[in-house]
């Protein structure tokens, strides 16, 4: 197992993707009742995200191959949507997001690594497919951020300069600084102070209370810092940090270049 953060062992990652890869069938057999069927099925899908969401990010911290993520990212979308549904009909709001992201930081984050992720596998049809789900809840044109991360890759995005969470004050620095030398700068702030900047959430420390075989630690990463790099052209070589997803940003410069070859052979 080449792990990419030293917490893991062998015997962890098998019984949490144990867990995981058998959430969706498991829910499936005993789906959750709450209030009303509704309110039942919305906490049953739920619970499908959960484990769909800690399943790709775990498979990354233990060393997978990045393009086995593609399978386990899609499978991701596919939760959201049809907990999206579920969750619409519970609340009787069609377009309703599937996360609150102006609300809850640590929901708004899980929004950033999923189209972070999107962007650095080169999975556009699936970034796609996510962002529409909070673009119809009225979330589009509302946080520089979230149209940061897209106008590079969706055209017809909009200029914005609000944003919903202060943490992210010094990754969007990254995109406006004055110099490419101030960009790089304000990336290693945000990057060195990542993790403490979400001790509110469920996740942060989880490694401290893990055992061999259970936990609820599936890996930190600071994915979106990638993704404003890689999309910016940011020179992060710099950037020396457990949390900053290094190889995964080389493979989407490498998929930049592959297919730059690709089109010029054809031209």
């Amino acid at each position: 197992m080449n792990r990419r953060q030293p917490f893991i062992t062998h015997e962890y990652v098998g019984n949490i993707l144990s867990f995981t890869d058998s959430a969706e069938a498991y829910w499936d057999e005993h789906p959750l009742e709450g209030d009303s069927p509704n309110h039942g099925a919305a906490l049953t899908e739920f619970q499908k995200v959960k484990g769909a969401f800690m399943g790709l990010v775990i498979r990354y911290t233990a060393g997978v191959p990045i393009k086995s993520l593609e399978g386990c990212l899609e499978r991701l979308v596919v939760c959201h949507e049809r907990y999206q549904v579920c969750l619409g009909g519970y609340h009787e709001e069609e377009h309703i997001a599937p996360l609150n992201i102006e609300d809850w930081l640590c929901q708004y984050e899980e929004f950033v690594q999923v189209v972070s992720l999107c962007i650095l596998l080169h999975r556009v049809d699936l970034l796609k497919r996510f962002v529409a789900l909070f673009d119809r809840a009225g979330f589009a044109g509302q946080d520089v951020l979230y149209e940061d991360l897209l106008k590079k890759i969706l055209p017809g995005r909009a200029e914005v300069s609000g944003f919903y969470h202060e943490g992210y004050r010094d990754l969007i620095e990254v995109v406006y600084a004055e110099s490419r030398e101030a960009s790089s700068g304000w990336l290693k702030k945000y990057v060195t102070e990542w993790y403490s900047g979400f001790e509110t959430c469920a996740w942060h420390d989880s490694h401290l209370t893990m055992t061999e075989g259970d936990g609820s630690y599936y890996g930190y990463w600071a994915f979106e810092a990638a993704a404003i790099a890689y999309l910016y052209g940011v020179n992060d070589a710099h950037v020396e940090n457990m949390v900053y997803p290094r190889d995964l940003i080389e493979y989407a410069r490498a998929l930049d270049i592959s297919q730059a070859s690709v089109a010029g052979e054809v031209n």
